[in-house]
C-alpha cells in the first residue's frame, strides 16, 4: 500500500473511531482561555477529561474553576458540552463537538469532608484520585513515603462506587494503588500513567500494579508528559509504550491520558512549582527545562498510523484509542 493511500484509510480510520483522553494538565484557574479546548476538537478527540483541581490548590479554589468552566462551556455549546453518559459522548461526536466532563486529583479537594464526592459528581466530576504526590488525608503520594490508603480513602472509594465514578490511582504510591485495587468493587483507573520499566520515574508504575490493575478489569492510559516517556515524546515512542502495556495486560485494558498543558496566563500560576517544591522534587527531573514537552493532541492521528502500521488489529486500536474507556464508562457511570 503506498503511503497516500495509507494515509488516506488512516485518516478515515482515526475519524470514525471514538477517541478519548482521560485527563488534561493545564492548570485549572477561572481564567484559563478555554478557546484552547479547540487544540483537543481540531485533533479529532471527542471527549476530554478536564482538570479542576489538584493538591496544592483549595477546595475553593476547585469550586470556583469548575462554575466558570461549566459557566464558559454553556456558553460555547456549538462546540463542546458537558457530558453524562456514553451515549451523550457519542452524540457529541455526531454533532462535531468536543465532549467534557471534570476530574480531580487528589483528596485536599474534599476538605476532609466525605460529601462533598458527591457534590463534586452532581456538577460533572467523573474521576478523583487519592493523592497527589505527596501524601494526605486519604492516602500515600508517589513522591512520598506512602502510606498506604487511609480510612478516608477507604470512605472515598465507598462514595466513588456508589455514585457510579472512576477510582483514580494516578499520581499514588505503590502501597496506596495496591490498597485500592483490594479495597474497591468497581474497576480501578490509572488515567495517565506510564510503565516505570520503560522509564525508571516514580511518577511511572511498576508491571505488578500494571497487572493488578488489569485484574480490577481497569484502565491504564499512557501519559503524554516528555519526562514519563524517557525524554521521548515522538509518536514512535508513545506507541511503544502503548505496545508494551498491550503485550502486558492486552489491548482491552489499555487507553490515552496525555495530560496535556497549554499555556495558563493567570496570576495562581506563578510560581506554584517554586512555592510547592515537594511536589515535583528536582531529583525526579522537574525543573529540568530539557526534560519539559508533551506529546500534542495532534499526534493521535499518527499514533494510530503506526499502530496499525505495526500490525495491531484494527479492533484492539479502536478500544485503545476510546471504546475501552467508553466500555469501562457504560459500567461505571451513573
Amino acid at each position: 500500500m503506498n503511503d497516500k493511500i495509507r494515509n488516506e484509510s488512516t485518516k478515515a480510520f482515526y475519524d470514525s473511531a471514538l477517541v478519548w483522553d482521560s485527563h488534561s494538565g493545564f492548570m485549572p484557574d477561572p481564567g484559563a482561555d478555554l478557546n484552547n479546548l479547540d487544540i483537543w476538537r481540531r485533533a479529532g478527540i471527542d471527549y476530554l477529561s478536564i482538570d479542576v483541581g489538584f493538591d496544592v490548590l483549595t477546595w475553593q479554589d476547585a469550586v470556583r474553576t469548575i462554575a466558570a468552566f461549566r459557566h464558559w462551556i454553556g456558553q460555547n455549546s456549538d462546540r463542546f458540552t458537558m457530558v453524562s453518559n456514553v451515549h451523550q459522548i457519542r452524540q457529541a461526536k455526531r454533532d462535531g463537538k468536543l465532549a467534557i466532563t471534570f476530574d480531580i486529583e487528589g483528596a485536599n479537594a474534599l476538605d476532609g469532608r466525605i460529601e462533598m464526592v458527591e457534590f463534586y459528581h452532581q456538577l460533572g466530576v467523573k474521576q478523583i484520585l487519592f493523592a497527589y504526590n505527596r501524601n494526605n488525608l486519604a492516602g500515600g503520594g508517589c513522591h512520598d513515603d506512602d502510606l498506604g490508603l487511609q480510612p478516608f480513602g477507604r470512605q472515598m472509594i465507598d462514595e466513588m462506587n456508589r455514585l457510579g465514578m472512576f477510582v483514580d490511582v494516578s499520581h499514588c504510591g505503590y502501597r496506596t494503588s495496591m490498597d485500592a485495587f483490594n479495597y474497591s468493587n468497581r474497576p480501578v483507573i490509572f488515567s495517565h500513567a506510564n510503565p516505570k520499566a520503560l522509564c525508571d520515574h516514580e511518577r511511572n508504575i511498576t508491571d505488578e500494579q500494571i497487572k493488578a490493575c488489569a485484574a480490577t478489569g481497569g484502565l491504564i492510559g499512557v501519559v503524554g508528559i516528555k519526562r514519563f516517556l524517557g525524554d521521548d515524546a515522538s509518536s514512535e515512542n508513545v506507541a511503544n509504550y502503548i505496545s508494551y502495556l498491550v503485550d502486558l495486560v492486552g489491548a482491552q485494558h489499555v487507553g490515552v491520558g496525555l495530560d496535556y498543558a497549554f499555556h495558563v496566563d493567570v496570576p495562581a500560576a506563578e510560581g506554584i512549582f517554586t512555592k510547592n517544591p515537594d511536589y515535583w522534587p528536582t531529583a525526579q527531573g522537574y525543573g529540568d527545562p530539557a526534560r519539559v514537552g508533551y506529546v500534542l493532541p495532534e499526534q493521535m492521528p499518527e499514533i494510530t498510523e503506526i499502530l496499525l502500521r505495526r500490525g495491531m488489529p484494527e479492533w484492539d486500536v479502536r478500544c485503545i484509542l476510546g471504546e475501552n474507556f467508553m466500555r469501562l464508562a457504560s459500567e461505571i457511570w451513573r
